[in-house]
């Protein structure tokens, strides 16, 4: 029988870095041949692009499978499952298989998905890995805009469990094999000793609590747990049991429950930027001004042939170069704004295509 394919299951809050993470993972794979399956959330397949655009040679497009019909663990049978069994049928099956979920993800359920017919034989779940945002969690919040964490809920009409962040933050750790505190350098030696040493004591024995900034944890760390955490899941139970496990997604009253009317995105185009700095400083201004909860997008620069990759949640705003326009590809700048039902899209058009 030839050997199961392992898998990495990275969970975390919208803005802890998951992204970030897979990014430098990828980047630093020495060799192995890594497909990629996202959760996305928004207008635009940001997180794939950012993925499929990070120019390496082990980052081919056709190993980037985006998942946008909703919340992972509520889209099982429909998604996961077919995109699951693309990649291990391919002529050239991965190596590795990583699976950035949905923020809103219970982790279970796609965890015990691996023992399905089909599945359970060619691919096994090498490990969990939770990703926490260290600033918000010291600051005693889950992500550093909770807020946009809620305008993605709502945005979700796939999600069949109303599960608090805070349970949905017990069971993430509840699942973990490992896990990670991102942006410890923007916490400080002992405040992010603290956090670790705390998050320690909430997980099971032997799991890992590691510190990172950017994400940047080697991939000898990530890789090769070998857990089998499919055949696990009595240690790693739900805390709490929100999931309606029933197959049949249409009775639910998915637009009564999560307020869809609450929150609204939209994209904006506009021309190339001349500063990144400067047109960072503009978006950290509209986003206070008008209460965005989260922007991304992709920016050209004049004079430059690399792509700005921009992302915002909250107050943060992080931009860097992902990629080169490719020959044909059109030098345009399109955002995802985010927020709460109301926003004066005129208003923020002008701040930001001034």
């Amino acid at each position: 029988m030839p050997q199961k394919i392992p898998a990495t299951v990275v969970t975390g809050f919208l803005g802890a870095g998951k992204t970030t993470l897979i990014r430098h993972l990828i980047e630093n794979a020495n060799g192995r041949r890594i497909a990629l399956i996202i959760n996305e959330f928004g207008d635009l397949g940001v997180d794939g692009e950012i993925l499929k655009g990070c120019g390496i040679a082990g980052c081919r497009e056709e190993d980037v499978v985006e998942l946008s019909n909703g919340c992972i663990c509520c889209t099982v049978a429909e998604d996961f499952l077919p995109a699951m069994q693309k990649l291990i049928e391919r002529d050239a099956a991965p190596d590795h298989i990583v699976i950035e979920t949905s923020g809103l993800a219970l982790p279970q359920p796609l965890v015990r998905a691996f023992n399905w017919p089909g599945i359970r034989t060619r691919v096994t779940v090498d490990g969990v890995v939770a990703v926490v945002d260290g600033p918000a969690l010291a600051g005693g919040r889950f992500a550093a805009s909770e807020a946009a964490v809620d305008a993605q809920r709502a945005a979700d009409g796939m999600i069949d469990h109303e599960t608090p962040l805070s349970e949905l933050f017990e069971d993430q750790l509840a699942c973990a094999d490992m896990v990670i505190v991102n942006k410890a350098d923007l916490l400080g030696p002992e405040a992010a000793g603290a956090l670790t040493d705390r998050l320690r004591g909430e997980v099971r024995e032997g799991v890992a609590v590691l510190q990172s900034e950017m994400g940047a944890v080697d991939a000898a760390v990530l890789l090769g747990l070998g857990i089998g955490a499919e055949a696990d899941m009595e240690g790693r139970g739900e805390v709490h049991h929100h999931h309606d496990d029933d197959d049949d997604h249409d009775d639910h009253d998915h637009e009564h429950a999560h307020g869809h009317d609450d929150f609204e995105s939209f994209v904006i185009e506009r021309a190339e930027i001349a500063d990144p700095g400067a047109f960072a400083e503009r978006v950290a201004a509209a986003i206070r001004a008008h209460d965005i909860l989260r922007l991304k997008g992709f920016a050209a620069v004049s004079g430059k042939p690399m792509r700005l990759a921009v992302q915002a949640v909250g107050p943060r705003v992080e931009s860097y170069f992902d990629r080169p326009f490719a020959q044909g590809e059109a030098r345009a700048t399109r955002l995802v704004v985010i927020g709460q039902a109301g926003l004066d899209r005129a208003a923020i058009e002008r701040a930001l295509v001034a």
